[in-house]
């Protein structure tokens, strides 16, 4: 059985910085890209950011290129997400999930363990 745990989520003011990790369990995600999306409320969940099974090729949303940084740690079976320079909109539950293959993608459909997620709330 699969299973992700995501945390590190939390209240930040604007500007600040938070770093999320996802624990990954049943899995070994050294062979496979991860990623992670978030969704605010009422609206889709979208892409954020993504990274190949090896970590060589990494992809982000435009809304968060130079501001947060995916990694990952195989030997830990983990993946990060450094966010710095909070803004008001990053505002939502944001969720890893281990990708199908072992390349870094943008496309939801092509991820297929997901967490439960982890809220992050940025006052402006």
């Amino acid at each position: 059985q699969v299973q992700l745990v995501e945390s590190g989520g939390g209240l930040v003011q604007a500007g600040g910085s938070l770093r999320l990790s996802c624990a990954v369990s049943g899995r070994t995600i050294s062979r496979y890209g991860m990623g992670w999306f978030r969704q605010a409320p009422g609206k889709v969940r979208v892409f954020v950011a993504t990274v190949s099974a090896t970590g060589g090729t990494t992809y982000y949303a435009d809304s968060v290129k130079g501001r947060f940084t995916i990694s990952r740690d195989n030997a830990k079976n983990s993946v990060y997400l450094q966010m710095n320079s909070l803004k008001a909109e990053d505002t939502a539950v944001y969720y890893c999930a281990t990708g199908r293959t072992f390349f870094a993608t943008m496309t939801v459909s092509e991820y297929d363990y997901w967490g439960q997620g982890t809220q992050v709330t940025v006052s402006s």
